[in-house]
C-alpha cells in the first residue's frame, strides 16, 4: 500500500468538496481529493444542472404553444424528448471542465479516483493508498431515498440518478413525491408532452408557505398535472409500460413510467465511520456548529451533514470550515440566511422564517407586508402577473421573505443579503431600482412597510400642514 500525508483530505468531489479543495490548495495547503464516482457529484450529473436544463427545454415548448398573448401566433411547440435530453447532456458537458480532475490537479490537488474509507481515527484508505491528514472533510453528499414500498423492488422505476438518461418520452409518468424535485419534473414532463400524475403522502410542496405553494400547485393543475395529496403509497405493481400505484385510501394511478422522488439519504455507508469514532444522527453525520464531527479532526459538510440539502449550502459550508482549518479562526455555520428556490413556473423561493414560523416566534411583534406582481409594470408587460411577495418584519428588520412568481429565485437574493447582514427595511427602501424591472417588486414591498406609517399617520399630516403654513 502507498502511504501519503497531507494537510487536508477531502472525501467527495461534489460542490462542497470541490470548493474546499480549490480554496485550500490555492491558499497553500497540501490537498488530497478522493472521488469514487463522477467529478462534480450529484449537482452536475444528476441534480441542479440537468434538471434546470430540462426545465429550459420545457419552457421553450410551452412558450411556443402560448405566444398569442404577445401578438405571435401559437405554434405546435412539439418537443423531441430525446433531443431535449441531448440538450441536457450538452449542458452538463459544457460545465464539466470546471469540475474536472485536470482542473483541480492544476490547482495542485492530488486527485485519487477511489472511494475513501476510514480504517482508524487518523487514516483513510482509498484504493491502494492510505492517507493521513491533519484535517479530513467528508463531503460525500446524498442519494435518492428509495422507500420500502411493497412491490417496488419488482417494478422498474427512475430516480433523479437515472431519469436524465431516459430517451423515450414517458406517455404517462407517475411521480411518487410532491417535493421540489417531484413538482419540477412534473411540470417539465407535462410541457414536453407527457401525462403526469403526482402522488404525495402529505401536502405537495409542504416545506413552503402553503399560501404560496397553492399558487404553484394550481398552475401545475391548469397545465394538466394531476396531483393526489394525502395519498400514502401502499403498493406498486406492474411492469415496464404498465405500472400501477395504489394508496392507503383506495386511490390508484396507472402509467407507463415511475419516478421515485420522496427525499434524500446521506451517503455514509462506505465511509467506515465507526473506525474513526464518528457518530451519525437523523439523516446524516452529527456535527457541531463549526461542522466538526465527533472526531475533532474531521468535518462534514453539505448534504452528508444532515441539514439543508442544497448545493449552495455545501458551498457555504466550505467557506465556514476553510476559515477554521486554514487560519485557526472560530467559524460557525448558520441557517437563518440560507435561501432556497423551486424552479417551477411560477417559481417559489424562501429565506428566513415563513409567516407561520414568524408568528410562532415573534407573536404580535410581527408585521407582514405584501406586494403583488400584478402591480409591477414589467410583469404586466411580460404577461407574468401571477404571484406575490410576503416579507416578515420585526422592529423594522426583515426576518423572512417568501416569493411566488416570475424570477422568484432571483428576487430572493436581495432578502438573503438583508438577513445575512441584519439590514433594515429602510435600507431596502432606500435602494433605487431601474424602471421597469421585476426587481422593483422588492423595493415596493419595502415601501409597503412604510406606507401606512407615512400616509395613514395623523401626526405626519399635521406636521406637513404646519410646514406648508409656516414656511413661505
Amino acid at each position: 500500500m502507498r502511504r501519503i500525508t497531507t494537510d487536508v483530505l477531502v472525501i467527495g468531489a461534489g460542490s462542497g468538496g470541490l470548493s474546499v479543495a480549490a480554496g485550500a490548495a490555492q491558499m497553500g495547503a497540501r490537498v488530497v481529493l478522493l472521488e469514487g464516482h463522477k467529478m462534480g457529484g450529484d449537482c452536475l450529473n444528476y441534480g441542479c444542472v440537468p434538471s434546470k436544463a430540462l426545465i429550459a427545454s420545457a419552457k421553450a415548448a410551452y412558450a411556443q404553444q402560448h405566444s398569442a398573448a404577445y401578438g405571435v401566433s401559437d405554434a405546435a411547440g412539439e418537443a423531441n424528448y430525446a433531443a431535449a435530453k441531448d440538450h441536457v447532456q450538452a449542458v452538463i458537458d459544457q460545465i464539466a471542465p470546471v469540475d474536472s480532475q485536470e482542473r483541480f490537479e492544476g490547482f495542485g490537488v492530488e486527485v485519487i479516483r477511489a472511494f475513501g474509507r476510514f480504517t482508524s481515527p487518523t487514516e483513510v484508505e482509498a484504493g491502494d493508498t492510505v492517507i493521513t491528514a491533519r484535517r479530513v472533510v467528508i463531503a460525500t453528499g446524498s442519494a435518492p431515498l428509495v422507500p420500502p414500498i411493497p412491490g417496488l423492488d419488482s417494478v422498474p422505476f427512475e430516480t433523479n440518478e437515472t431519469l436524465f438518461e431516459l430517451r423515450e418520452k414517458p406517455r404517462h409518468l407517475i411521480i411518487i413525491g410532491g417535493g421540489p424535485i417531484g413538482m419540477e419534473m412534473a411540470q417539465a414532463h407535462v410541457r414536453l408532452g407527457s401525462e403526469v400524475t403526482v402522488v404525495e403522502g402529505a401536502k405537495a410542496l409542504g416545506n413552503d408557505d402553503p399560501e404560496l405553494a397553492e399558487v404553484v400547485l394550481n398552475s401545475l393543475r391548469e397545465e394538466g398535472v394531476t396531483i393526489e395529496e394525502d395519498a400514502l403509497v401502499t403498493e406498486v405493481s406492474g411492469q415496464a409500460g404498465a405500472i400501477e400505484v395504489k394508496t392507503n385510501d383506495g386511490r390508484s394511478a396507472k402509467g407507463t413510467h415511475l419516478l421515485v422522488a420522496v427525499g434524500r439519504k446521506s451517503n455514509t455507508e462506505k465511509l467506515g465511520l465507526e473506525a474513526a469514532g464518528i457518530k451519525t444522527e437523523g439523516n446524516g453525520i452529527a456535527v457541531d456548529a463549526s461542522l466538526r464531527t465527533t472526531n475533532r479532526k474531521v468535518y462534514a459538510i453539505g448534504d452528508v451533514a444532515g441539514g439543508l440539502q442544497f448545493t449552495h449550502v455545501a458551498g457555504y459550508h466550505a467557506g465556514v470550515i476553510i476559515r477554521s482549518m486554514l487560519f485557526g479562526l472560530p467559524s460557525k455555520a448558520k441557517t437563518a440566511h440560507i435561501p432556497w428556490a423551486t424552479y417551477t413556473d411560477p417559481e417559489l423561493s424562501q429565506v428566513g422564517l415563513t409567516e407561520a414560523q414568524a408568528r410562532k416566534v415573534h407573536g404580535d411583534m410581527l408585521e407582514v407586508v405584501r406586494f403583488d406582481y400584478s402591480h409591477n409594470d414589467r410583469a404586466i408587460a411580460e404577461r407574468k402577473t401571477k404571484g406575490f411577495i410576503k416579507v416578515m418584519v420585526v422592529k423594522g428588520r426583515p426576518v423572512g421573505a417568501s416569493i411566488v412568481g416570475y424570477q422568484a429565485g432571483e428576487l430572493i437574493n436581495l432578502w438573503a443579503l438583508a438577513l445575512a447582514n441584519n439590514m433594515k427595511m429602510s435600507q431596502i427602501a432606500a435602494m433605487v431600482a431601474p424602471y421597469p424591472t421585476i426587481g422593483e417588486i422588492n423595493k415596493r414591498a419595502a415601501g409597503a412597510y412604510f406606507s401606512p406609517r407615512l400616509f395613514e399617520n395623523p401626526t405626519v399630516k399635521k406636521v406637513v400642514g404646519l410646514v406648508q403654513r409656516l414656511i413661505p
